[in-house]
């Protein structure tokens, strides 16, 4: 059985005013709408048309909503978190920790009575949080360290004031003891180097740092005593088009600054957070699951892997990605374990087992096909993503 999901919208104060409420043929209300959550996650699950919560079906009964063997290799959790998210300002500077690093954190938390819903906790549960964003619009992100030469060759041509050391540092390949060193500076002390960066960045004429100079000004005004600006001149700066996604694995340091898109991740709330942010900051606990590895290409495109259907390819063991485009016609979509299909553009009616029961998506809203349901069909004019288990 496929039925549609009533799902939560989330008033992060990043979020976008306009955005969702556009996807969605609503009016606006003028409030900040950051994330739309689809699936199981405790404190924000998906309602199915009984009223009770997928949480709760799958706390009840996992092998019948995941099927068997998704139940079993999971331990009855569900194993992905989809979003719709909407940003209009910047988001954190943060990073996700590996499974390893989670039960390690999750337990210490635990052990020194923090509340699981305390804003100083690090590790919300006992799960990584690998993720994928496929931008729907326009979207702009910092993601992954950029590669050690490039981000000297931007230093010299800013030549900001005050950060001789850092480009020395980084010529001498020690990333790691850069990152630490300005992340743990004290907002005083970081106040004048941003204001040299603000005002070198202004001074900059020339054309081959013009995305990144840009983002950089935007940051310094926005964010003037806060360490996060100087890690921004780390990552790669990247401007995602239309169905382009990236990928974040444990330990990938990011920043997403505007844009819609459709988000998957293992279904964890474990967020490690470093600047840009008036939430929680542990920046030791950050760098303990960094990876300091540099990234050169962090944009990811998908795969055609039949007609209208297209693969994001990235290996997660918690979740697998497909986009369907659809003209008219139906498609039969593969996947194993439990399935959100959400509408992104146009209509499409979604069912299983090559029958329908009545379950017409529009742009913005899901749909549930449990574990032991066959492969989904979709059909009508539009696209939709559907998420599986691997």
């Amino acid at each position: 059985m496929v039925v549609p999901l009533q799902n939560t919208i989330r008033d992060y104060a990043w979020g976008s005013t306009t955005a969702l409420p556009a996807l969605l043929g609503v009016p606006a209300d003028g409030k900040p709408q950051a994330e739309m959550w689809m699936g199981a996650h405790e404190s924000a699950p998906s309602v199915l048309p009984s009223g009770a919560t997928l949480y709760d079906e799958v706390s009840a009964s996992a092998e019948q909503v995941l099927g068997a063997e998704t139940a079993e290799r999971f331990e009855g959790r569900f194993p992905f978190l989809a979003k719709l998210l909407a940003a209009g300002q910047p988001l954190s500077i943060q990073a996700h920790p590996s499974r390893a690093q989670a039960i390690d954190g999750f337990a210490r938390d635990e052990a020194a009575g923090i509340p699981r819903d305390a804003g100083d906790r690090n590790y919300k549960d006992a799960w990584p949080k690998p993720e994928i964003l496929v931008a729907l619009e326009p979207f702009d992100a910092l993601v992954g360290f950029r590669p050690l030469e490039s981000t000297v060759a931007l230093l010299e041509a800013l030549a900001p004031v005050g950060l001789d050391d850092l480009t020395a540092a980084l010529r001498d390949g020690k990333l790691r003891e850069a990152f630490t060193d300005f992340m743990s500076s004290d907002r005083d002390s970081i106040r004048p180097i941003v204001a040299a960066l603000g005002e070198a960045c202004a001074q900059y004429a020339g054309s081959a740092y013009q995305l990144e100079v840009a983002t950089l000004a935007r940051l310094c005004a926005d964010f003037p005593d806060d360490p996060g600006v100087l890690a921004a001149l780390l990552l790669n700066r990247v401007r995602l088009e239309r169905f382009d996604a990236v990928y974040l694995p444990a330990g990938n340091v990011h920043a997403y600054l505007s844009g819609l898109g459709f988000e998957v991740m293992a279904n964890s709330d474990n967020v490690l957070r470093g600047g840009l942010t008036s939430k929680h900051i542990d920046v030791p606990e950050l760098v303990s699951v960094i990876d300091f590895e540099p990234l050169a290409d962090p944009v990811l495109t998908a795969t055609p892997v039949g007609d209208g259907v297209s693969a994001y390819e990235t290996g997660c063991e918690y979740f697998a990605v497909q986009r369907i485009d659809l003209d008219g016609g139906e498609r039969v979509v593969t996947g194993a374990g439990p399935r959100i299909v959400c509408c992104v553009a146009g209509s499409v009616e979604v069912g299983a087992g090559g029958t329908y029961a009545g379950v017409t998506l529009a742009a913005g809203q899901s749909a549930f096909a449990g574990g032991p349901e066959g492969p989904c069909n979709l059909r009508g004019s539009g696209t939709a993503f559907v998420v599986s288990a691997p």
